[in-house]
């Protein structure tokens, strides 16, 4: 079954295309939370950002800055938003890796909370112990 953002690539469903290189496509969000949302989403079909090849995420990214600063000069925005969700417990709503620019005004009414906790910097060691990098790993 294809995805909603894979039957815009394919032309299937109208969209009002910005941006499109090798590895993503970016268009206006049908649902504009505010004038000049952008989505930008891969050509392949990942999932999730974790499934994603390496040229696809920093593809992704690079286009996501060339955008912001398109929306920026365009709509004047106090602030922006990039924001890039996986999985329904994530925020997903599309199984199609993708993130949204999005232009942000002091009181515009969006919100994005969660309850904030500290848990000392022992335990914030723990937890950078339990994912830290070497430089060679992906």
């Amino acid at each position: 079954m294809s995805t909603v953002f894979e039957r815009i690539l394919s032309g299937e469903i109208p969209s009002a295309r910005v941006y499109e290189d090798e590895y993503v496509f970016a268009f206006m969000d049908a649902g504009q939370v505010n004038p000049g949302h952008v989505l930008v989403a891969t050509r392949k079909p990942y999932v999730t950002l974790m499934d994603a090849d390496e040229e696809s995420a920093a593809a992704m990214m690079r286009a996501a800055r060339r955008i912001a600063r398109a929306v920026q000069e365009a709509f004047k925005p106090d602030g922006i938003t990039v924001l890039q969700a996986n999985k329904p417990a994530g925020w997903q709503t599309v199984p199609h890796l993708h993130l949204h620019v999005l232009p942000r005004y002091d009181n515009d009414g969006v919100d994005l909370t969660w309850p904030r906790k500290e848990p000392g910097m022992e335990k914030l060691r723990e937890y950078a112990a339990m994912i830290r990098l070497d430089n060679d790993q992906a």
